[in-house]
């Protein structure tokens, strides 16, 4: 399964991310204003999902037209730096938002604009501000207490498995060995790649099936830190690549429609089980199948990934080179390599690279076509205005599957609305 497994992509928290924009901000300070929203002192029935998506949404124009940055955070409050020029329209925005929620307890006249939000100059404020984020990170960090909780014991699970058990070869051992055992169909996990309208409704283009590593390990090896030792983690993803042909191969075990990716090793790619799968499935199923492999891969061995990759596309797969990001782009060239597709790993660090660095995106995009490149990880709408800006059509991450589920709400709305229309 090579590394493009649930746990090498799962995506910082918007705490992180904040920290991160605050930490590249203090060269360039000057100018800038923020406010945060203390929406987590709301009632409860004031703070679900739908409400804060509802406040959020009032910062999008000015997003759009990046003027500031949105994060919100795990307890439910908003984080807005902007610019100050930008000031008027966003105090509007605070007051809006307040009249949205004027009916909780929070918003009466006696300090509750005061407890509601918090203005900062982040010039003046600077060290405040990195100080009361940090704390925000290291709480958020912060392993869960063993109780005797449910929810605790899980969490505390997770957090020992980070610094669990080494994987040894024995330990590796009685983890292949219950795999050839253990019903995986349930720890298969997909996200979806597309494309996005002017108005952000995501339009699949294909999607990704991948096995979640860290669902197998809370499963199998709950006490085992399974990345502990990469090559011997590289060996486990090559016994989950079979695990995982073997399921392609039997459609009754996960649901697949519509054109799909999976992420193999090179050395999946000329074995047996390979070989097998291969002779099993139909000349239009190769043709909806992209390959995905890593860059750290292809790399380790030139010559067997380029027998490899002839082969493969001589049957009508797709070959995807995954793993690159903003750091190794320099590195790629896609004729050389032969391959059909290419996935950028976001980072907001590719913004403030300058325009050199954006031009190499731009370059990549028009040479390669804006259907072959795929902008992925993108947890925000920051992400997808960058994509959009240097010319990637096709995104995949987080904030992308946030847009196909309210997408799916509206539709199943639409649809409510239009029987209630039939029947009356």
């Amino acid at each position: 399964m090579a590394l493009a497994t649930e746990s090498t992509r799962r995506l910082p928290s918007q705490e992180n991310l904040l920290l991160d924009y605050i930490r590249r901000l203090e060269k360039h300070k000057g100018g800038r204003r923020a406010v945060h929203l203390h929406l987590s002192g709301l009632r409860a029935f004031n703070r679900r999902e739908q409400h804060i998506r509802a406040a959020a949404n009032g910062f999008e124009p000015l997003i759009q037209a990046l003027q500031g940055q949105l994060f919100v955070l795990g307890n439910s409050d908003l984080f807005f730096i902007f610019k100050a020029e930008s000031q008027p329209q966003v105090e509007t925005k605070v007051q809006k938002i307040r009249f949205l929620f004027s009916d909780d307890p929070m918003m009466d006249e006696h300090g509750g604009r005061a407890r509601f939000a918090t203005w900062y100059d982040v010039e003046q404020d600077f060290n405040d501000i990195l100080h009361l984020v940090q704390g925000m990170v290291d709480l958020d960090d912060r392993p869960a207490p063993e109780t005797s909780g449910r929810m605790d014991t899980r969490a505390a699970l997770k957090a020992r498995q980070e610094r669990g058990e080494a994987l040894t070869p024995e330990v590796l051992a009685r983890v292949e060995q219950a795999l050839t055992r253990a019903d995986l169909s349930n720890l298969v996990r997909r996200q979806f790649i597309c494309t996005l309208t002017r108005k952000l409704v995501p339009e699949p283009q294909f999607s990704e099936l991948f096995i979640s590593i860290a669902d197998l390990r809370e499963t199998l090896l709950p006490g085992v830190n399974l990345l502990s030792n990469r090559w011997l983690f590289q060996h486990l993803t090559e016994t989950l690549d079979r695990r995982m042909l073997s399921m392609l191969a039997k459609t009754d075990r996960i649901t697949i429609s519509g054109d799909i990716s999976v992420n193999l090793n090179v050395g999946t790619l000329l074995s047996n089980e390979f070989l097998t799968f291969d002779d099993n499935i139909t000349v239009s199923r190769r043709g909806a199948m992209v390959i995905e492999l890593q860059l750290v891969d292809i790399f380790s061995d030139l010559g067997a990934y380029q027998f490899a990759r002839e082969f493969v596309q001589e049957k009508g797969y797709r070959i995807c080179l995954d793993g690159v990001t903003h750091e190794t782009i320099e590195l790629i060239d896609r004729d050389r390599l032969g391959v059909d597709m290419i996935k950028i790993f976001w980072h907001p660090e590719i913004v403030d690279a300058g325009e050199s660095m954006h031009g190499r995106i731009r370059h990549l995009v028009d040479s390669s076509g804006e259907s072959r490149i795929v902008l992925c990880r993108v947890d925000n709408r920051e992400a997808v205005d960058f994509g959009q800006m240097v010319g990637v059509n096709l995104f995949q991450g987080r904030y992308v599957e946030n847009l196909i589920a309210e997408d799916n709400r509206r539709r199943e709305l639409l649809r409510l609305k239009r029987r209630i229309e039939r029947s009356t």
